[in-house]
Formats: structure tokens, sequence, C-alpha cells
């Protein structure tokens, strides 16, 4: 079965080179590194350190630290290649963390995922790689790299239910000729079995779970951490600007949120708008969260891209494709109109362009 399996795995080639895998310590991205040495490939493992071992004590499906550094060496170690950690808790500050916290700050609702993905592994580890003279980077993320006659194309997973590539928007031309994705034609449960194919320690190891740098589930406490006062109180306000009530913190809302408000009323009470100057979050009825239109910025396209396209978007990684248009405006904005309402508009999630499977680019919500 395990042969069978491997005959599924995607851009390998059939000559030898010199391959840089991207290892968390998971079962995925060691799968990858073991498939490409058994098809005779020179394989280096690299693994990031991005935060304190300490952030991460008694946290379950973490990446990054600790336990799962340990774990991609073990992993290593059994494939009989090299391994290297390198230190980037001080990048992975600046470019995630700090930016994790002031996102919250500004009323929005970031994914620290993508921003490590752009900022962080395929941004600096491209480098890495590059600099080791490898010919491409390996990664254990469920999406897939198509050659159509000679275009790179990024197309989702095959199994959508692990389907990543709407936290790899941000991924640019550049990066995605150089990078390859093994596994992105295969389901968890084949990946685990070769795993355990491969003899490898962490073939049962459970997957990473939300936030890697947040404690127990406790963002709230994280960001207070490094922007002290993100918790000063203010006022809800129904959407006519009668007050109802006092919060202890915007971070702790997000836009579409109905438990947890702490305010009675004979009808549900949603989060509809954050107003992080005035400290305000603001609350009305279901329907007031439906839109149709969107802004999106800082836009990255994996095609070139029509005055007007017409395409199919996710507002969340987990939300079916809706049908839209997205208009071109100066700069990297962009306008999207939806087929139909969507509710709940998230200022800072991103919103992602597909052609049915194929990923054609994508940009962060403003409003």
């Amino acid at each position: 079965m395990s042969d069978e399996l491997l005959k599924l795995v995607s851009n390998i080639a059939t000559s030898p080179k010199k391959v840089v895998v991207a290892m968390s310590g998971g079962v995925d991205s060691s799968t990858v590194a073991a498939i490409l040495k058994h098809y005779g490939h020179e394989v280096i493992g690299v693994t990031l350190q991005l935060y304190d071992y300490g952030l991460t004590v008694g946290k379950k499906g973490a990446c990054c630290a600790g336990q799962d550094i340990y774990d991609a060496s073990q992993a290593a170690e059994k494939i009989g290649i090299p391994h290297y950690v390198l230190n980037y808790e001080s990048i992975f500050k600046q470019s995630v963390i700090d930016d994790f916290a002031d996102s919250y700050l500004r009323g929005e609702t970031p994914i620290p995922c993508v921003r490590c993905n752009q900022k962080v592994k395929f941004r600096d580890l491209f480098k890495v790689a590059k600099d080791l003279g490898a010919d491409c980077l390996a990664t254990g993320h469920y999406v897939r790299r198509i050659d159509n006659n000679g275009s790179i194309e990024l197309h989702q997973g095959a199994e959508m239910s692990k389907d990543q590539s709407y936290f790899l928007f941000t991924t640019t031309k550049e990066q995605l000729d150089f990078l390859r994705f093994p596994i992105g034609s295969l389901n968890k449960e084949q990946t685990r079995e070769l795993a355990q194919y491969f003899g490898l320690n962490v073939a049962s190891k459970p997957d990473s779970q939300d936030i890697c740098f947040v404690p127990n589930g406790s963002y709230s406490a994280v960001i207070e951490k490094y922007r002290p006062g993100a918790l000063d109180p203010g006022n809800i306000i129904f959407k006519d600007g009668t007050p109802l009530g006092e919060h202890t913190g915007i971070i702790n809302f997000t836009i579409g949120q109905r438990r947890g408000i702490g305010i009675s009323s004979s009808e549900p009470l949603y989060v509809i708008k954050i107003n992080p100057d005035a400290k305000e979050v603001v609350v009305g009825y279901k329907e007031d969260l439906e839109s149709s239109e969107l802004a999106i910025k800082e836009v990255n396209w994996l095609i070139n891209p029509p005055d007007v396209l017409s395409c199919q978007v996710k507002l969340r990684s987990a939300h079916k494709p809706i049908e839209a248009e997205v208009h071109m405006l100066e700069g990297d904005m962009a306008k999207v109109t939806l087929m139909n309402p969507y509710s709940g508009i998230t200022p800072g999630q991103a919103c992602v362009m597909y052609d049915g499977s194929r990923v054609l680019g994508g940009g962060w919500i403003v409003g």
C-alpha cells in the first residue's frame, strides 16, 4: 500500500536534486523529508525556532519551539539527513507577534499563520535555501503546485478538509517557482501511513492547533503582555449610538461575535463594528452583518489580472467559495463585489480568489 501512496506524491523530479525541507517537527514536514530522501535527493532539514520555549509550556499542538524542534531533529536523524535549527525569534516577534497584537488593537481579527508564511517562512527560508545552493524548498503544506505547460500554478490540496491554500495566498510567483509541496495530493491518513512506513516517531503526533505562540488559547493575555493597556475598558453601544454597557477591552471581540458580549436582549445581538479609537464595540442584529461589498489591500497576484476579474472568493478558510467580481484599484487595492451577501465580513481576515481549485491571488480585508 505504501508503494501505491508514493506514486501519488507530487512534484518529485526523477533526477536527484538538492532540496531544503522546512521541518516544523510535525508529521507532514517530516514525511516530506523522508519521501525526498527515499527518492534519492540530497535533503537538508531546516527548523526555525520562532519564539520562546516558555510561551508554550503545557500547550499541546504547538510548533516551532521546544518539543517540536526535538521531534524534527529526531526525524532527521532517523531519515539520515543533516538538520539545522535557526533562531528567528527576533524576526518572528517583529513580523508576526507585533503585527498580531497591533491588528487586534486596530479592531481587526488577524491571521498570524499567513503573516508567518509571508514574512518569515517563505521569505527567509527561501533565502536560506538559496544560500545553501538548493534547487528547491519543500514544505508539508496540503496544496498542489501544478506546471501547466511551463506556467506554474498554485492549487488547493486534494483533501479539501486539509487544504491550506487560503493561508498561502501571499506566495509570490518567484517563490512558487522554487517551492515544492510533495504531499498536496495525499490526505492526512495517507501521510501518517507513509510516516509509519518510514519509521518516523511523529507518525501519530497530533496536528498543530490554534495559534502556535498563544499558550492555552489565551490570546488576550499575549496581547496585553506586548501591548500594555490592550484590555482598557470601553463602551458597548447599539448601532443607533445608544449605550448598552461596558466591555473589558476591544481585543476580546470580533465581527460577527454573538456569545460573550455580556448584554441581555430580547433579540440576539452581534458585534457588527469595532471603533478602536473610541474603544467602542458596536452591536446590532444578524441582518446588519450582511454585505455584498468589501475592499482589500496588499493584493498579491499569481496571475496577470484583468481590470475586472470574475472568480470565486473565500473570506474564511473553512467557508465555501462565493462567486464574485474583483475590480482593480490604484496601488495594491481592489474592490470585491459578491454575487450573494456574506454575513460577517471581518477586517484583518483574507479574501482569497480562486478559479476552481486554482489560487489566483488574495488580499487583506479592510472593510
